[in-house]
């Protein structure tokens, strides 16, 4: 994914400055800064919920699902349409049915499933049946990716915080995600499970070639899974570089001056 030139502003405030940046396949990049430093602005406006006054978001090829190998901008899209695009959120605010089981909130991001439309369970059930087991399939086969293949019967609503976000996740893959955005994903997650979805959002990048995205307080956290870093305040991009470079930057160090 490449960003050019983004500009949003709430009447006065300046929320994005001419932002432009990229999120590379493969790659864990970290977007760090104080409040209102416009971190989640920049989110919002990739993922559509909040329109640019100026500038592109663009697919790159490999992660662009229409086939055609070329730059796709999708600003303008809903949301909806971003997401088939292959572009997933996971909120700060897990967003989960709590009353379906984790399995069934996994398959429910699942794209292509005819049992949507009321007229094709009455005239192709076997179509929709034959859909659904392969989503049912699919999904499991998720929820073990993320290690929760022993809670797939639980409700959602029944698992720790941290495992929700790991239902989210699974989620999100089920939807073939290929750019992940991860808004704050260890905040409020036991200890005993940080490693875990750390681990999982190496997995995600190292192994499956995903762009993942994260914004995160956690200098720790982006010490330990970033490989490149965009330090925002104002609006803007101050600082960028790998994890070893901003961290140790005068400008981060001014903006938290107890590190």
């Amino acid at each position: 994914m490449e960003i050019d030139s983004l500009n949003k502003r709430f009447g006065g405030v300046v929320a994005l400055d001419d932002v432009t940046l990229d999120f590379p396949a493969g790659v864990v990049t970290a977007i760090i800064g104080p409040n209102g430093a416009g971190k989640t602005t920049l989110f919002n406006v990739i993922a559509g919920f909040l329109k640019p006054d100026s500038g592109s978001v663009a697919l790159l090829p490999d992660s662009d699902t229409d086939g055609s190998g070329r730059r796709f901008d999708i600003i303008g899209l809903p949301p909806n349409l971003i997401a088939l695009r292959g572009v997933g959120v996971l909120f700060q605010d897990i967003r989960i049915f709590k009353r379906l089981s984790g399995l069934e909130n996994v398959a429910v991001g699942a794209k292509n499933q005819p049992g949507e439309k009321p007229l094709n369970c009455l005239f192709q059930p076997a179509r929709v049946m034959a859909r659904e087991k392969e989503v049912i399939e699919k999904a499991r086969q998720y929820l073990d990716y993320v290690g929760l293949a022993d809670k797939a019967h639980l409700w959602a609503e029944q698992l720790s915080y941290g495992q929700q976000k790991l239902v989210a996740i699974a989620r999100l893959l089920a939807g073939d995600a290929k750019v992940l955005l991860l808004d704050e994903p260890t905040s409020g997650v036991d200890p005993d499970m940080v490693g875990k979805l750390l681990a999982l959002i190496q997995r995600l990048a190292d192994t499956d070639g995903r762009a993942v995205i994260i914004i995160e307080h956690n200098l720790n956290v982006v010490k330990r899974v970033g490989d490149w870093v965009y330090l925002m305040a104002g609006g803007c991009i101050e600082v960028f570089g790998k994890p070893e470079e901003v961290l140790r930057d005068s400008t981060l160090r001014e903006m938290f001056p107890t590190l």
